[in-house]
């Protein structure tokens, strides 16, 4: 018998289809949040089962608990922890764990990825196509890979996981990937997946009105409360705003903060970390601490959100060789404008500021973060340019 301990994300259940495929009812799954684990662990060795198999996937166990799975792996109970969080690296100390964040291509992992491989390799699974397209759609998912390869099939895969019960998702994968020689949509999914992205589009037009700024810690960050489509809102506002280091999501409902970022020099699970969360570098959570809810919800409730450049400009827009013109709530004008090859500079009230920049992005990131501004519409472009030409 096979007990399987999972988190309840795609990346979790994802573990929990490819044990029913390689186990079927020879396995009991369970799927738990980050903070219930312990608990399932906890009753698991307090109850010792015998002849059961136990295997913790896409989660890592508390350092008491780490301790008690040693002890009872010694004494001959069978035992494997499989995940991909840095933040579990430590458990590969123990020879029941496993933990993996990149392979040896340097390609990041997930825990399906790490499990479908184990199973395979242990011959509990036999490897097929339909099979490794699923894990690898889930992997791109959790891992972000599916916005740096435009693999939206991944995206969808995700938007169907939370729009359907866990038994059925999982009752669909499994008899899919079973009988299937490739992974594919049925025409009702599609359907459904299509009025999804609609869906999803007004939900994240409504909560970019409502984004505000604020420096925590030495980042910027931009917060928002929602309580859906956390990942596809933090890709989206980070791409809006890239001046911000990361987006702090906030589910007052569900006392959960996410954390999402764009960069690569932003590693949002150490911010995470800072709150008792964890996670993955570009995404990453945490509880809504008395600590997170200070820094996230009290110091930046009375903050005006963030105005949205214009969508429509034919004229006033990033990177023009003839400057960029944006304005803050003091009505200030600030000119952004290349005066040599990597050189820039800005002009506010028609005065030049001592500040030069290297780049068209670092200065907008300078007057975003210091003057809250946004881009002008382009009536007052041309008003400004055609006055700018004049005097220089």
């Amino acid at each position: 018998m096979y007990k399987l301990l999972s988190h309840n994300d795609l990346d979790g259940v994802g573990c929990g289809i490819m044990a029913k495929l390689a186990f079927g009812e020879s396995v009991e799954v369970r799927y738990n949040s980050v903070s219930s684990l312990n608990l399932e662990v906890e009753r698991f060795l307090d109850h010792k089962p015998e002849d059961t198999f136990l295997i913790v996937t896409d989660l890592s166990v508390s350092e008491e608990n780490a301790i008690r799975l040693d002890d009872y792996y010694k004494k001959g109970g069978k035992v494997q922890l499989i995940d991909h969080h840095k933040t579990a690296l430590h458990l590969n100390d123990f020879e029941w764990g496993h933990v993996l964040v990149e392979d040896a291509d340097g390609i990041s992992t997930c825990a399906t990825s790490l499990l479908y491989e184990y199973l395979v390799k242990n011959g509990h699974l036999t490897a097929s196509d339909s099979m490794a397209e699923f894990v690898e759609l889930v992997r791109q998912y959790d891992t972000w890979d599916w916005e740096k390869n435009e693999n939206f099939d991944a995206q969808k895969l995700n938007a169907l996981f939370y729009l359907i019960s866990f038994d059925e998702f999982v009752e669909k994968m499994v008899e899919r990937l079973a009988n299937s020689n490739h992974f594919f949509f049925d025409e009702v999914e599609k359907q459904i997946l299509d009025l999804e992205e609609k869906k999803i589009e007004r939900y994240i037009r409504r909560k970019r009105r409502e984004l505000v700024q604020a420096q925590v810690d030495g980042y910027y960050a931009g917060v928002v409360y929602a309580e859906s489509y956390h990942s596809e809102l933090g890709n989206e506002l980070g791409k809006d705003y890239p001046h911000l280091d990361y987006i702090a999501i906030l589910n007052i409902g569900g006392k959960r903060v996410g954390f999402r970022t764009i960069h690569d020099h932003v590693d949002v699970s150490k911010i995470a970390g800072t709150y008792g969360g964890g996670g993955h570098v570009k995404a990453s959570g945490c509880t809504m601490t008395n600590e997170a809810y200070k820094s996230f919800v009290t110091d930046t409730f009375p903050l005006e959100p963030l105005r949205e450049d214009p969508r429509k400009n034919d004229y006033n827009k990033k990177n023009s060789p003839l400057g960029t013109l944006y304005e803050n709530k003091h009505d200030e004008l600030f000119y952004l404008y290349p005066v040599g090859k990597q050189q820039w500079v800005i002009n506010k009230k028609k005065t030049k500021l001592p500040e030069t920049f290297s780049s068209f992005q670092e200065g907008e990131n300078f007057l975003k973060r210091n003057h809250g501004a946004w881009m002008c519409k382009d009536d007052k472009y041309v008003r400004y340019v055609m006055e700018f030409v004049k005097t220089k």
